[in-house]
């Protein structure tokens, strides 16, 4: 059984940068780090893995690998982002201290179900900030949403 989410691992460019932009300045503990100098298969290797805890004691985690090929590009929404959950208060003051801070903010976005403000961390990565809206669990609750009918519609006209 899936009892949840330990961890996100995605790449970074820089540990200090990202430390400073997950630690700092969304107020996630860096929980740990593991130095990798060797593969399970041997090879030499020169790898940092750090982890930055969340509130329900889930992970975001990030390898920094200088010397291994990898391609940094600016992520769009539907490509890639990270969707952390704040309450309402914390996502106001979020949104005037992006800006305030020289962070890229997007937002306040109005989802229904959920309000969201977006930022771009030092690797590229969009990072959502959301917090639930009255009737979130109702918009989520599968036996109410037609969700599998929706999803079922989509894989139909796509075939046609």
């Amino acid at each position: 059984m899936i009892k949840g989410l330990h961890h996100n691992a995605y790449r970074c460019r820089d540990s200090g940068q990202t430390r400073r932009f997950y630690e700092d300045f969304l107020g996630l503990p860096l929980a740990g780090t593991l130095e990798i100098a060797e593969t399970k298969s041997g090879r030499a290797t020169h790898v940092l893995h750090t982890f930055y805890r969340l509130g329900d004691g889930s992970f975001l985690a990030f390898f920094e690998a200088p010397d291994l090929p990898f391609e940094f590009k600016p992520q769009h929404d539907y490509d890639l982002h990270i969707a952390l959950e704040v309450d309402r208060p914390t996502l106001d003051a979020m949104f005037a201290k992006g800006p305030a801070a020289g962070i890229e903010t997007r937002g306040i976005s109005d989802h229904r179900f959920i309000d969201s403000i977006y930022f771009r961390d030092p690797n590229g990565y969009v990072i959502e900030l959301t917090c639930k809206r009255d009737g979130h669990d109702a918009a989520m609750d599968p036996a109410r949403n037609g969700a599998r009918a929706m999803l079922d519609r989509w894989q139909a006209a796509k075939a046609h």
